[in-house]
């Protein structure tokens, strides 16, 4: 992505150890800055109403309060990434739309790919009210308006399709052509028949298998190796 504004972060994490290992791969990217640092989610809820920031890396185990608890009574939350040892706590992720899980010890291709998912995000976020980014879809007897950008997938089912996006699920009464068409081709990928994806919501591939948040998404032997040259590079 070219011309991408520099993010503020604030990293809450009640290990001085892992926050030392963020603020050295962090000081490797020129795309993101450090305003501060907190070492419980008390003191960074009063960093928040004294900085302008983007991005969290919040740990999820300390002190008084965790910082799954501490994400969800916030009422607009910065862009999330989860940091933490253990893997239990995915789903809730899920749930409070987290930008990526990072589990410890965190490498530095995951940071910077969870970072790169953040600009991806804050981009779209600054789009959304455009009308080129957004879709309308024929639902029962009227016609609903969704913010591209949410979109996670789009799952065809012979004479309709469903749409899932990070809050909901929506029925469609339209071909997976006609939906395809109007998405953004070097966002959206067809990795199936049945299937057409945003790119942007992939956790991990394993195999033939795609997953995208809880959703785990079937790979066709016929298009994969044209998903790794065009979408993964590799």
């Amino acid at each position: 992505m070219t011309n991408k504004r520099i993010l503020s972060c604030l990293i809450v994490d009640d290990e001085p150890l892992a926050v030392e290992g963020i603020k050295f791969y962090l000081s490797k990217l020129a795309d993101i800055s450090i305003a501060d640092v907190c070492y419980s989610a008390l003191e960074a809820n009063q960093k928040l109403k004294e900085n302008q920031i983007d991005l969290l890396f919040l740990d999820i185990n300390m002190p008084d309060i965790s910082g799954l608890d501490w994400l969800e009574s916030i009422i607009m939350p910065p862009m999330t990434i989860l940091t933490t040892a253990y893997s239990e706590y995915a789903m809730d992720s899920y749930r409070l739309n987290v930008v990526d899980y990072l589990l410890k010890p965190i490498s530095m291709p995951r940071l910077v790919a969870a970072v790169e998912k953040a600009h991806l995000r804050k981009s779209y976020s600054s789009m959304v009210e455009s009308p080129i980014n957004v879709l309308y879809i024929k639902h029962a007897d009227a016609h609903l308006k969704i913010n591209i950008c949410d979109i996670l997938f789009v799952e065809s089912m012979q004479n309709y399709v469903k749409i899932y996006t990070v809050e909901k699920t929506y029925i469609a009464h339209q071909t997976m052509s006609s939906i395809s068409d109007k998405l953004n081709k070097e966002l959206f990928y067809r990795i199936h028949k049945s299937y057409l994806i945003n790119t942007t919501y992939i956790n991990s591939i394993k195999g033939n298998r795609i997953f995208i948040l809880e959703h785990e998404l079937p790979l066709s032997k016929h298009r994969r190796e044209d998903f790794f040259k065009t979408i993964v590079h590799l």
